[in-house]
């Protein structure tokens, strides 16, 4: 973000200009009179001409009904008749225009933005493009058929609703029939152009894209469902309620274009999951689901429960058949089906892949359905039968009606009590109590030390586990022999009786918490009543009773929540001097003038249950349409992501386990109830920002989706996440004596309300500056030493692994046989990074790279200091070139690039011109004499075996094929005290006891004798030495930031090297470990002993990953939760050099709870903006930082395509027994 501050535009000016071309089209159904260019005149009335088609129709209807021609039924048939007619004519008109055009009607249900913003040329009156522009036409044939079809019925009934007759009958005034008549026409006029003309983009938009055209549906569906309240007022036998019913509606069915222009009525899709959503939740006693097809299988499930409870006969059979299919509906069903697949074992893989590496036990109880859950639950299940079925028979028949004295009253005491308890000890256990405005003093102070912080917490786990007995134990029995005892279950037979009945037995255990708080609700009126009774209240019967109570405490809870997210708009417009626009002082005094309608907009948001939409996050406020509680209706799971997206893949399986204890614990709560699907919490440690919504709950299990922000933070990102810290700290970084203003929560007014801090297993990332390190000149000299230690080492372990069977390499398949098992398979990947791993991921030197992709190295990997064509490599002799291409070697046959050298376009397509054999006329070589190789007494010709003085030797022999650098041994000579031979004896000596099993000293000092052994060793480490160019000590940093990302220079023996794969990953290892010796020595202090050497880079090879964050490597290693991971970077703009240093441990993650209600809202405004609006410009004010709305973070936590969370996991199903 680059401009911050209150003068940010809203909309820009062209879409401002777009807005409102597109909001009249909106408000009339489809008609666009405003085009922002000339058009002839025939373009805005041929429109008109259809949009007053059906009041024409209507018109002839009800004409020849008022003269008495006609009675209404036909009359109504023959309006229908005359829309239909004119519906097919629009269509077969819009069909032979794109046919006249020679195009295909690709046109999605929304108006393609293109098409609205490009200017067309029209010719004639109906012409093709004329009549495309008017009608575009429908993209299914089935869609063409069914909404003419439509048309026809809507016009039809949309006649026969708004028959003067009946309108005088319902108001018995002329004058009143007569505006509702005129009026009722505009709206079925608006209807029927959307359904059958051209439908215009809706406000209330849920879809991004409408692929099957479900938009124009939405407005004829709501003229339908009043239709239908009044021919069931029609049809009925003079009912008052459907009388006053019709009436209403009639007023609203006037006023629907503008709840339409308003976006207040869902679409359909939002509007059936919505519903289905509702009735779950409080009609049934279900929980919102976490997808739309577990919504649907519960519905279906639930709603039969409830027939089969109606037809039931017996009310102990009521009583049993409930309390048991409560409680299985409120279980996991979706461990039901892995357990019946008998895939425990890949659903627990599917769990470390999704997440990482868990920090619990695979075992651990309730993360799987296994013989210990079965076991419990089966137990549970047969007791609140049993207690359910036997107090029923021997107390409910015989229970009267005075509470207090019966065994009820004793049951309603003990709920009480229970209630009681559990409250207080839940209050206990967060960083704030009193709903979030005053600290904890029984919290734990002080977040350093993670141990430390478990000491002081175990007080609280205590309480927490006595907290768990009573309300996931004690109370769900207590409830259930309550309503066993009640006197409503004689009133069988009733649909509200079997309803209420359902709900009560299973919200019993989807939500304890809940239900209890709500049963003590109704246990206390009853008290308060006394023995006086309430007509209206007592003939509800207690489960309607509780439903009621259920709805109301929900409402009531929303609209708490939405007014104080409205104040916080409001009072922060004006207070935040970032956000004070000069609109301001305006809008506060027209809310402060309208405060009634203020509040009515909030307490109509709340009944619906429908996000109140702060219009562009601005003092403005409207209803939103509703819509379930995910608020998105693509999948969970959607992201965007990035290579940083691995660090919340790795911490999402511990954060699930430490979600376990908290939500068991209640120290995400504030009010009373539990936490509901639809809560949102904030989790904050160093630079990562964790979203973590509740998507679903039930008996001893959650479900939840964890997002993650990015990391790399803009602007506006930073300013929020650093409010965020502050918030934090206010409430755990906090003196240990607290006076009432230090107690007092004085971001009470933000967004987010601190919770408590959890115990995950994260990557602490630490980044260093390299200056004074790698540009030292004692360091440098010693890296070559350190590189052939280093090498030595890793060519002695590789020889032992490979004898163990835990490594295959290529070259040696090819000398000695084997098979490669999966034990070593499991091994290299555990223990070696991926041998294709470093040669893929690394800079664009391997050769690997360089055959799949043709670019060069990017510039941004160049600074001005780098040699662009590295050290001068020894010049190639002609003879050498055509030796090899003659003898077909390996890396120049299959035409890659040399690494480190330029390539150029050849005519030879995609053979590089470094691989071609040079000419050689008249037997010359460009001027050079000829050299023959056959004579060179230089050239060595190895045997592939060896005369080894030692037996055990064997075991440390290397491949033919490491051995046949094309160096010259002079070379090698000269070199030959550069290689460290006291260690190579030391280290043999180890790798011998290892190798041995046993130790034998007189093997061991044989080994350590063997000179053909030692020359084997010098070779080998030596050419890999001049290689890679390292055969003079290292000289500048960017060369060795070149060698240690795999970026090799040309060098004489390159192409050898990378033609054996697995030599070059050993050297490219090598060289990393000795830059990260260099980096701890630097910073620790130099080696004390050969043995302190030995153990480092046996650590360096266990615990820790070397290399870069591009490679694969790194990701995997992060996410099998390799303990440290090390690599090097170049700052770019600093032109400095980095060391990233990450370190696995346990970590205090701060855990807050946000507005629900506030991120509904803003993620309400945000797809009313982008999806209607278009308005994407990165730079508007409804995205900018608000320290207390956190706006910046909530856009960012949308799902895609709106938002752009950098990781989301998949649905999360924890327990929280």
């Amino acid at each position: 973000m680059v401009r911050m501050g209150p003068d940010v535009p809203l909309l820009n000016e062209y879409k401002q200009e777009f807005f409102w071309k597109r909001f009249p089209q909106t408000v009339l159904g489809g008609p666009r009179f405003k085009l922002g260019y000339c058009a002839p005149p025939y373009v805005y009335v041929n429109q008109a001409v259809l949009f007053l088609t059906p009041w024409l129709f209507g018109g002839v209807g009800t004409l020849l009904c008022q003269l008495q021609l006609l009675q209404e039924l036909y009359a109504a048939v023959l309006s229908g008749m005359l829309m239909f007619a004119a519906a097919a004519g629009v269509q077969a008109l819009a069909l032979h225009a794109a046919r006249r055009s020679g195009t295909v009607v690709e046109r999605l249900g929304a108006p393609n933005n293109l098409v609205d913003e490009e200017e067309v040329e029209f010719t004639q009156c109906i012409s093709p493009e004329t009549v495309r522009f008017i009608a575009p036409g429908k993209r299914f044939g089935l869609n063409v058929v069914l909404h003419t079809v439509l048309a026809g019925v809507l016009c039809g009934f949309g006649t026969w609703y708004v028959f003067l007759g009946r309108l005088t009958a319902l108001y018995g005034s002329t004058g009143a029939s007569l505006v509702v008549f005129v009026l009722s026409w505009v709206t079925l006029c608006i209807a029927e152009y959307s359904l059958i003309v051209n439908t215009a983009a809706e406000t209330a938009t849920f879809q991004a894209q409408d692929t099957y055209e479900i938009t124009p549906l939405t407005r004829p569906l709501y003229v339908f469902i009043f239709i239908a309240v009044d021919l069931a007022d029609r049809f009925s036998h003079a009912v008052p309620e459907l009388q006053l019913a019709s009436q209403t509606l009639h007023v609203v069915f006037v006023f629907l274009p503008v709840l339409w222009a308003l976006g207040v009525l869902p679409p359909l899709d939002a509007l059936l999951l919505w519903g289905m959503e509702q009735v779950l939740v409080f009609g049934l006693g279900g929980s919102p689901m976490s997808s739309n097809i577990r919504l649907l299988f519960m519905c279906a499930v639930s709603f039969g429960v409830a027939v089969c409870n109606y037809f039931i006969p017996s009310s102990l059979g009521v009583v049993l058949f409930s309390t048991s299919a409560g409680f299985l509906l409120s279980l996991d069903l979706s461990q039901v089906g892995a357990l019946c697949r008998r895939q425990r074992t890949s659903f627990r893989d599917h769990r470390v892949h999704s997440g990482g590496s868990p920090s619990f036990p695979l075992t651990s109880f309730g993360w799987s359905l296994g013989c210990r859950e079965l076991l419990l639950f089966s137990s549970l299940l047969a007791a609140a039968t049993a207690e359910a079925g036997l107090l029923h028979h021997f107390i409910g028949s015989a229970q009267s009606q005075v509470l207090v004295t019966e065994p009820q009253g004793l049951v309603s005491y003990l709920l009480i009590i229970l209630f009681s308890l559990c409250w207080a000890l839940r209050e206990i256990q967060g960083a704030y109590v009193v709903a979030g405005m005053f600290l904890n003093p029984l919290y734990p102070k002080g977040m350093s030390n993670v141990q430390s912080f478990k000491q002081k917490s175990r007080g609280l786990h205590v309480v927490a586990a006595i907290r768990r007995v009573l309300l996931y134990l004690v109370s769900p029995f207590a409830m259930v022999a309550f309503l066993s005892m009640d006197e409503s279950l004689r009133l069988l037979h009733s649909v509200t009786v079997s309803v209420g009945l359902t709900r009560a037995f299973r919200v019993v255990w989807q939500s304890s918490e809940d239900a209890l708080l709500q049963m003590v609700v109704v246990i206390l009126v009853q008290l308060a009543a006394g023995s006086k009774t309430l007509p209206g209240w007592d003939a509800l019967g207690t489960g309607v009773q509780l439903l009621l109570v259920g709805l109301l405490m929900d409402r009531l809870g929303q609209f708490v929540a939405k007014l104080k997210f409205t104040l916080t708009v409001l009072v922060t417009s004006w207070t935040e001097k970032k956000q004070r626009r000069q609109s301001a002082g305006t809008l506060l005094a027209l809310n402060a003038s309208l405060w009634p309608l203020v509040l009515a907009v909030v307490t109509l948001s709340a009944v619906l249950a429908a996000p109140l939409l702060p219009l562009f996050t601005l003092p403005i406020f409207l209803v939103g349409f509703p819509r379930p509680q995910r608020s998105w209706p693509g999948p969970v799971g959607m992201a965007c992501p990035c290579p940083d997206s691995v660090f919340y893949q790795q911490m999402s399986g511990s954060l699930a386990s430490a979600l376990t204890t908290a939500f068991a614990s209640g120290s995400l709560e504030f009010v009373p109830g539990s936490v509901a699907p639809g809560s949102h919490f904030l989790g904050r440690f160093q630079d990562r920002m964790v979203w973590i919504m509740i998507l679903e709950r039930g008996y001893g299990y959650c479900t939840v989706n964890i997002k993650g922000l990015e990391l790399q933070e803009t602007s506006c990102h930073t300013v929020e996440a650093r409010r965020v810290d502050e918030v934090f700290e206010a409430a755990f970084e906090r003196p240990e004596r607290l006076g009432f203003t230090q107690g007092f929560n004085l971001h009470w007014g933000n967004a987010l309300t601190p919770c408590a801090a959890l115990a995950v297993r994260v990557y602490s990332d630490a980044r260093n500056v390299l200056s004074g390190i790698i540009d030292s000149h004692d360091n440098l000299r010693k890296l070559q030493e350190d590189f052939m230690k280093a090498l030595t080492w890793l060519l002695l372990r590789n020889c032992v692994q490979r004898q163990k069977g835990l490594l295959w390499s290529s070259e040696v398949g090819s000398t000695i046989g084997g098979m490669k098992s999966q034990s070593s398979q499991l091994a290299q990947t555990t223990c070696n990074p991926p041998s294709e791993a470093v040669v893929v991921e690394s800079n664009m030197s391997s050769l690997r790279f360089r055959q799949d992709s043709s670019s060069l190295t990017s510039f941004g990997d160049w600074s001005d200091e780098d040699d662009l064509f590295g050290p001068q490599p020894a010049r190639r002799t002609v003879a050498l070139v055509t030796a090899e291409a003659q003898r077909g070697h390996a890396a120049l046959h299959t035409g890659a690039s040399l690494p480190g050298s330029v390539e150029m376009d050849s005519l030879f397509e995609n053979m590089a011109l470094s691989a071609l054999q040079p000419l050689q006329p008249l037997g010359l070589s460009i001027g050079m004499p000829a050299v023959d190789r056959g004579r060179n007494p230089e050239v060595l010709r190895e045997s592939p075996h060896l005369n080894f003085s030692c037996p055990q030797s064997e075991v440390f022999n290397l491949p033919p094929v490491w051995r046949t650098a094309p160096l010259l041994p002079s070379r090698l000579l000269s070199l030959r005290q550069l290689f460290p031979e006291e260690w190579f004896r030391f280290s043999l000596g180890r790798f011998g006891l290892a190798a041995q099993g046993e130790p034998l000293e007189d093997m061991t000092k044989a080994l350590k004798e063997d000179e053909v052994l030692k020359e084997l060793h010098v070779k080998v480490a030596l050419s890999c030495l001049i290689s890679v160019g390292a055969e003079s000590a290292f000289t500048s940093p960017s060369y060795i930031y070149r060698l240690y990302c795999g970026d090799v220079p040309w060098t004489e023996g390159l192409d050898w090297l990378s033609s054996s794969k697995d030599l070059y990953q050993l050297t490219l290892q090598a060289f990393r470990f000795s830059f990260k010796l260099l980096f701890d020595q630097a910073s620790l202090g130099p080696m004390e002993s050969p043995e302190e050497l030995f153990s480092t880079l046996e650590e360096y090879e266990r615990d820790w990953y070397i290399g870069l964050v591009t490679e694969r490597g790194w990701h995997d290693s992060v996410l099998q939760e390799k303990p440290f991971l090390f690599s090097l970077g170049h700052d770019l703009t600093m032109g400095t050099y980095t060391g990233r240093v990450l370190s696995l441990q346990e970590q205090l993650v701060q855990v807050g709870r946000l507005n629900g209600e506030g991120v509904r809202g803003q993620w309400a405004n945000l797809s009313w903006e982008l999806l209607y609006a278009t308005n994407d410009d990165e730079e508007r004010y409804s995205i900018q930082a608000h320290p207390f709305m956190l706006r910046n973070l909530t856009v960012q936590a949308a799902d895609p395509p709106l938002g752009y969370p950098i990781y989301s996991s998949a649905p999360l199903h924890f327990p929280c027994l």
